[in-house]
């Protein structure tokens, strides 16, 4: 049996998207079909449909996704129908690559993607952004990026996590492990860098520094827990951390824009044996030059974050817990709530840095 079901796919580079008819195949081994309850739009999005990550258009786009399970395939046993779930990018192969054998799952190399494919009404093959295409009413995806979770949580917060949210969260936590009495500065405060600050006040860091050059997003940060902000375009930002951290610099320093200068900012705004973590991604073509005699004298760490190097197995429902308990506000992400004919236009308050989230509700 096929669905046909309403899709917001990119057909050309920088083209606007459109919503069409997509055929969605029932799942073969491995796979599960996904009614699509939320998705997230994230920049990744916008990535794609500009041709920033690949050339394979048409995209069905949306990642960041929460759903109910409607049908898996063979061999299918750690979800079933009628679980409540939140969709992850990085479906973990279990043991067979050498992260997973050496007991470090969160950073599999052989990830992987249902391998049905999804198409336009005309057969045209699709390429599902991060291999989950969710501006969509369903979606086939392996079964192993389906993360079950308290189904009495929002889908428009739980979707979330699927990527930007546990992305920032997971650079200061877990790539930085920030932790109780600690200071943290975070550079860049849009979806990612307010989850690291969020993350930072649940790991009980004394001292939480948001960045930014927009005034409104350092307005945001302050009310969803950071204890100083600091507005760069006014301001040198290496030194207003060192004047908030006693001259030292802050323990870890996320930088959550991926720009040669904001790495730079990074690199010096931390103390002495601190922890520099990149978590924005940066453009192909960027570089960074920094004396090599720095690196060695300030000692410490320089570290990439992978998805917040997470677990969804493992994080998806802590973080779920946390939320419904009240100790993770995932609500305050969501700026609107929009529907699937509304995801060009909330590409441009992303732009303008209008939303922490746009979330698309089926």
């Amino acid at each position: 049996m096929t669905h046909e079901v309403q899709a917001v796919v990119a057909r050309k580079r920088g083209a606007p998207v459109s919503v069409e008819t997509v055929l969605v195949p029932e799942p073969g081994p491995g796979e599960a079909l996904v009614e699509v309850q939320a998705c997230g739009v994230c920049h990744t999005d916008l990535h794609y449909r500009e041709g920033g990550i690949n050339d394979e258009f048409p995209f069905l786009l949306g990642h960041e996704a929460a759903g109910v399970i409607e049908a898996v395939g063979e061999d299918v046993t750690d979800v079933a129908p009628g679980d409540f779930v939140v969709l992850n990018w990085r479906a973990v192969c279990g043991g067979r690559c050498r992260a997973c054998r050496r007991g470090r799952p969160w950073y599999c190399f052989s990830t992987h993607n249902a391998t049905r494919p999804m198409t336009l009404a005309d057969g045209t093959p699709l390429s599902p952004a991060l291999g989950i295409g969710a501006f969509a009413e369903k979606t086939l995806v392996a079964a192993g990026q389906c993360t079950r979770v308290d189904p009495t949580a929002s889908a428009a917060a739980a979707g979330l996590l699927g990527c930007g949210v546990m992305a920032g969260f997971g650079a200061a936590v877990h790539t930085g492990a920030v932790g109780r009495g600690d200071s943290i500065a975070v550079i860049g405060c849009g979806g990612v860098g307010m989850a690291a600050i969020v993350g930072a006040k649940v790991a009980g860091a004394s001292k939480i520094i948001a960045v930014d050059v927009d005034k409104r997003k350092l307005a945001w940060a302050d009310e969803l827990g950071a204890t100083d902000t600091i507005h760069s375009a006014q301001t040198d930002a290496v030194e207003a951390i060192r004047s908030l951290t006693g001259g030292f610099g802050a323990d870890v320093v996320v930088d959550a824009v991926g720009r040669p200068e904001t790495y730079r900012q990074a690199f010096y705004a931390r103390d002495l044996a601190g922890t520099v973590v990149l978590v924005g991604v940066p453009a192909p073509e960027q570089k960074i030059e920094l004396p090599l005699i720095d690196v060695f004298g300030r000692g410490g760490a320089l570290k990439s974050s992978w998805y917040g190097d997470c677990l969804p197995s493992r994080d998806f429902p802590a973080l779920i817990e946390l939320y419904l308990q009240g100790r993770f506000d995932l609500d305050a992400f969501v700026t609107e709530k929009i529907t699937l004919g509304d995801v060009e236009a909330s590409f441009e308050k992303m732009r303008h840095g209008d939303v922490l989230r746009s979330v698309v509700v089926l």
